[in-house]
């Protein structure tokens, strides 16, 4: 009989002590996912909540203030985080505070932050309140980025590998700098003319400043078209003038063309002159005629003379003419 009490007492003790322990670690996880204290159910809706479950810890500032109760659909692009918020904490939290989702770590569990927001003062956070959210960029999205940055620098590294090779080995015009010395030599020249021209154009600019400033602007006619208003009008009148005349002589041009074109045309008259031959001839052959004319004259003057009715006649003219000769002496 003893025994077995001795035995009852060891198991209730047993049975006690779990009971016990059961309920201190009921109480301290319930008290650490807020479910004794005084808290207050506030909610926030987002697009995505990248992995977030019922349970995962809310932070204000760095600092555990709650958890996650409830994740809920509103539709396909809302989702609902109902949060539970330790009410001491709450009284700290502005109602227009943002709520965020990040992970704890690299590799750890998501967190719910809640970031302060000072640019508009705003009254504490109260039940039922709703939360803006912002999205960040999840560590998916940073490690795929950073995946696709890594590619992109592969295939960099690849093509700067390739240019690298066709220079080393004398291709485009980077390898025949590098390899060829006689077009190395030519751009070196080329660089050596460039700075001959330059230093010569900064000669012939110090020049003409030069000859600017020995320029007399009150006496000179420089002088005068800068400074006098009226030389410049004048001026402006002789080179539109000049633009006239220079029209016109072009237009006389013109003409003296169009006179010299149809005078060298087959139908002109100088092409006639020039390049008919049966009109040579009858000219020819019309001045033999004249001349035979002008001799057979002669001779009939000549008849006329030593005839007697016409002879006092040309010994008078004799006469005359003798003594006009001898007055003029």
């Amino acid at each position: 009989m003893k025994s077995n009490s001795a035995q009852n007492i060891k198991l209730g003790l047993l049975i006690v002590s779990g009971l016990i322990i059961f309920t201190l670690g009921v109480f301290f996880i319930g008290n650490k996912q807020n479910l004794f204290g005084d808290s207050m159910m506030v909610s926030s809706v987002f697009k995505n909540v990248n992995g977030l479950q019922s349970g995962n810890n809310v932070r204000y500032s760095g600092v555990n203030v709650g958890t996650v109760k409830e994740i809920k659909f509103l539709n396909d692009t809302a989702i609902c985080v109902d949060i539970l918020i330790n009410r001491e904490a709450a009284n700290l939290i502005k109602n227009n505070a943002l709520a965020t989702i990040n992970s704890d770590g690299l590799v750890g569990s998501m967190v719910l932050n809640i970031l302060p927001n000072n640019q508009v003062p705003s009254p504490t956070l109260q039940e039922g309140d709703t939360l803006v959210s912002i999205s960040q960029v999840a560590t998916a999205d940073m490690l795929n980025t950073l995946n696709k940055t890594n590619e992109n620098a592969a295939l960099l590294t690849q093509d700067l590998l390739k240019i690298t090779n066709s220079i080393n080995s004398g291709e485009g015009v980077l390898g025949d700098l590098l390899k060829d010395k006689s077009l190395a030599k030519n751009v070196q020249e080329s660089v050596e003319n460039l700075k001959e021209t330059t230093k010569s154009a900064k000669s012939g600019l110090a020049k003409l400043n030069g000859i600017l400033n020995n320029v007399d602007y009150e006496n000179s006619v420089a002088g005068l078209l800068l400074s006098d208003s009226s030389a410049q009008k004048s001026f402006s009148t002789i080179i539109k003038d000049l633009e006239t005349t220079s029209s016109q002589i072009k237009e006389i041009s013109a003409d003296l063309g169009q006179f010299s074109n149809s005078l060298n045309s087959e139908k002109g008259a100088l092409n006639y002159v020039v390049k008919d031959s049966s009109f040579v001839n009858h000219l020819d052959q019309s001045m033999e005629n004249i001349e035979e004319a002008t001799h057979r004259f002669n001779e009939n003057m000549e008849a006329l003379k030593h005839n007697i009715l016409f002879r006092g006649y040309f010994r008078k003219l004799e006469r005359q003419k003798a003594r006009e000769e001898k007055e003029n002496q």
